[in-house]
Formats: structure tokens, sequence, C-alpha cells
């Protein structure tokens, strides 16, 4: 199993990046947008990963902490759950925001994962109750993690709508929710600073939940 991966980012695209880990070897490694948002081109990074094998292809999962990975790997024991969804919960919500909404049986904030419906929801919360544990104390509100002035090389505008339609919503529904976070980034600019790409994520995300 590969553990993690060390080395410099080669390349960030709107739902994996290449890591060079030396010798003239570059790895793909998929993530979800808050990962991505910390990585920059030319600089180190370190990432947990997972592999998963299936009988036609070999994909590496690259997260930014070793809990994320872990939750990652135990959603995938409910019936129903690959890793494509796995990362989209990842997405949507920290690994303690998780752990809250299972121990507290909150339907709702499953439902506003792209992929999973209120009887999913019902059914996940069943079976990751006694695997995903107790919040540990730390947890962010619902939605991908990331420094505050974490900024994407190809703009907020289209990184943010890159990420939504990427975790299965419909182009007017990400133009939609682009729109509703706009102020929050022109008040960032408009302070010197540069938009916050992962909150403005989960903005956007929290926005298209409550319009369902």
């Amino acid at each position: 199993m590969i553990a993690f991966l060390s080395g410099t980012v080669a390349a960030v695209a709107p739902d994996a990046a290449v890591i060079e880990v030396g010798g003239g070897v570059g790895m793909t490694v998929q993530c979800a947008p808050g990962t991505l948002a910390k990585l920059r081109v030319g600089q180190p990074a370190r990432l947990a990963t997972s592999l998963v094998v299936r009988e036609d292809s070999l994909t590496l999962y690259g997260f930014a902490e070793d809990d994320e990975r872990q939750v990652f790997e135990l959603l995938q024991t409910a019936s129903g759950v690959g890793p494509r969804l796995a990362l989209a919960m990842l997405a949507v919500h920290t690994p303690d925001a998780l752990r809250t909404a299972v121990s507290a049986g909150d339907e709702k904030a499953l439902t506003a994962v792209p992929g999973i419906g209120r009887k999913g929801a019902q059914k996940l919360l069943v079976e990751l109750k006694d695997r995903l544990g107790q919040p540990t104390g730390s947890a962010a509100p619902p939605g991908p993690r990331g420094p505050a002035a974490a900024a994407a090389p190809a703009g907020w505008r289209e990184q943010v709508h890159t990420a939504l339609v990427g975790l299965g919503y419909a182009t007017r529904e990400a133009d939609e929710a682009v729109a509703a976070v706009a102020p929050q980034a022109e008040s960032a600019s408009e302070e010197g600073q540069q938009p916050p790409v992962p909150q403005l994520l989960r903005a956007a995300l929290q926005t298209l939940s409550r319009s369902r």
C-alpha cells in the first residue's frame, strides 16, 4: 500500500494533481477540491494516500491529512459507497463534521452530498454509526478545509464552478451558487486578500443544499 506521497507539485487539475516523487516519476492523485486548493505548482507537498484497486484500474486518492484518508476508507465499508462518493462526502464535509452528522443522525447533512438521497442517507446513518467513531472535538463547519488565503491560479470563480460541476451539480446550479458567494470573494479582495477558495466552495455547497 502507498501510504503517502512526498514531492513537488507538477500539475493541478480540477479533480487531481500530479506529484513528482523523484527519479522522473510523476504520480496522479485524485483529490477533493479543498485539498487541491492548497497545492501550488512547483512547491513541495505531502499527501496521505489510499490506493483503490479495480479489475481495470489502479487509482490513487490523496488527502491533506491522515484523518481524511482514514474516514475515506471507512466510508467505503458502507454498502453502495465507492471511492468517488466517499470523496464527494469529504468535499462537502470535514471528517469530524461527518462524525457529528452520523452520531446525531443528521439526515439533512448527508443529503447535501451529490448522489445521496433521503433513503440513501438513512441507510448510511445506520451502517456508519458504529464505524466512524465519535467527533474528536475539533470539528469545523461542514465543507473542505484550507488556509484562508488559499487561491487558485485559474481564479476563484473558475475553480469553484469546476469543483461544483465535478461533484455532480448542473452548470446552471453551479452558476447560481458562484453568483451567491461572489460578495464574499469581493469583500476579501477589497481587503487586499486573495478570495479563500475552500471557504467559498463550502458556502456554495451550503447554498445549493438550502435550495433543494
